[in-house]
């Protein structure tokens, strides 16, 4: 219960710190802390101690907790904390821009034999095909292939898949999609990439694959993300101690 309420905090702000709540740069005492989420000033300290941890702020001893300005230049568009749900919807939210979906392609199709490996599907099982276009302010960004087994969320509409998935299944299913194994790459652009990302034929897409992770373990989608490239950066902390 512990961990669950730190991390809770942790995307609490990180929310908050996003839409500006902090134009001042610090954050509040802990002791305010404490009292605005009801919890106890030791799950404020993790909360911020991870947060120091990842860079996101920083204290200054008497002065208080600090937002990391290089942070909030340099945060990739995809913003994939380990104990948080993972969704792509929470994740594009870059300078106050609104992020969207169009549903490209919503179906039923057998596993194939690579899917029923990394999915841990039987050869007669089959999953949801899932294409949608990601936006911001309309502008298309990615595009985004998935493939999601049926029996893991049988009820999937195409309504649903037309809004963010993972939230979906942590408020319907009490999960969340919290870790995940991707590869980060560029390709030339293809035919498709060209028409649907508004790319020119000599530019270059990013690419992001791999599989994400419900909390208890079980693989929930094989996923292949196409990204405008300027949209693809990937940014992270590394500890020299």
């Amino acid at each position: 219960m512990d961990d669950l309420i730190y991390k809770q905090i942790i995307r609490d702000l990180e929310k908050r710190i996003f839409n500006n709540e902090f134009p001042a740069m610090r954050l509040p005492d802990e002791r305010s802390l404490s009292t605005e989420y009801d919890v106890s000033r030791s799950s404020i300290k993790r909360a911020l101690s991870r947060m120091a941890r990842e860079g996101i702020v920083f204290k200054k001893r008497g002065s208080g907790t600090f937002i990391n300005p290089l942070y909030l230049k340099s945060k990739s568009s995809f913003n994939y904390d380990e104990g948080s749900n993972l969704g792509v919807t929470d994740s594009l939210k870059s300078e106050g821009k609104k992020p969207g979906i169009r549903v490209l392609d919503f179906s039923v199709v057998p596993a194939t034999a690579e899917m029923q490996t990394d999915l841990f599907l039987n050869p007669d099982d089959f999953v949801y095909q899932i294409r949608r276009l990601r936006l911001l302010d309309d502008e298309p960004i990615m595009i985004e292939t998935g493939y999601i087994p049926i029996k893991i969320v049988p009820e999937l509409t195409r309504d649903i898949v037309g809004k963010s998935i993972f939230n979906y299944v942590e408020k319907a299913k009490g999960q969340e999609i919290t870790k995940s194994f991707l590869s980060i790459t560029a390709d030339p652009s293809n035919e498709e990439d060209q028409r649907l990302l508004g790319l020119k034929p000599n530019e270059p897409v990013g690419v992001m694959a791999g599989i994400f992770f419900m909390a208890d373990g079980t693989p929930f989608e094989i996923s292949n993300m196409r990204m405008h490239y300027k949209q693809m950066k990937y940014t992270t902390f590394v500890s020299v101690d």
